[in-house]
């Protein structure tokens, strides 16, 4: 028995109808995959496929399974984990979800500052919505991570699901603070409200890639030896 030293990863995220979020995912996962030196392969939990378990049909021997994910709601403490089991796979890892994180922290402060938000300036700090107190707790960890960046005390609103909604607080002169990965539906919600401006998602930034690696790295000691 050996353990495998650089398995392959699984890079696991949600799923959306609109094209420009896979693009994104799948530019996360060649640029991981250039960092780290090994395959990565993407899967998606919901709306769109490959699910976990069909990415996991064309993988030879233990892998990584990574969640994309921003908080650890249903998705990836139960959906994810029940995808791999159907998989019959035993050889599977989970890593820990991306957020929250100060990377991740840092670069909603870099999309406020391209949106034209300057400090001072009030930022409402909006989520997709979660009814899962897991992850509203880890949505609020990272309203504080980023508040401390910017010099305000950050309370978060969703965009969906949870309270208080994005649309029901922010002002005309508010810079949103969107705690999405990717661009889909919810960020095109919020670009359509009346306020100062809207920064882009985190997407695939030279950051989330180092992130991806050191989650990678910690979830890489649970493999199964080979």
């Amino acid at each position: 028995m050996r353990t495998t030293v650089n398995p392959p990863l699984l890079l696991v995220a949600h799923g959306t109808r609109d094209p420009a979020g896979p693009r994104v995912v799948e530019r996360l996962a060649a640029a991981a995959a250039e960092h780290l030196q090994v395959p990565v392969h993407v899967g998606y939990v919901d709306v769109i496929g490959p699910t976990a378990a069909e990415a996991l049909e064309g993988i030879d021997g233990p892998v990584v399974a990574l969640p994309a994910f921003l908080a650890a709601g249903y998705h990836v403490r139960t959906d994810l984990p029940e995808q791999i089991a159907a998989s019959g796979r035993a050889d599977v890892a989970i890593g820990a979800a991306l957020g929250p994180a100060p990377e991740i922290a840092e670069v909603m402060r870099e999309r406020l500052l391209a949106a034209g938000w300057r400090p001072g300036a009030r930022i409402a700090f909006a989520a997709a919505g979660s009814s899962d107190e897991r992850a509203l707790a880890d949505v609020r960890t990272a309203a504080q991570l980023l508040g401390r960046r910017c010099g305000q005390w950050l309370t978060p609103s969703y965009v969906t699901t949870a309270a208080p909604a994005t649309a029901e607080v922010c002002g005309p002169g508010d810079f949103i603070a969107p705690y999405l990965l990717a661009p889909g539906l919810f960020h095109q919600r919020l670009a359509e409200l009346p306020v100062a401006g809207v920064a882009e998602p985190i997407g695939a930034h030279p950051a989330v890639v180092e992130l991806i690696a050191r989650r990678y790295r910690l979830a890489r000691r649970a493999v199964p030896a080979a």
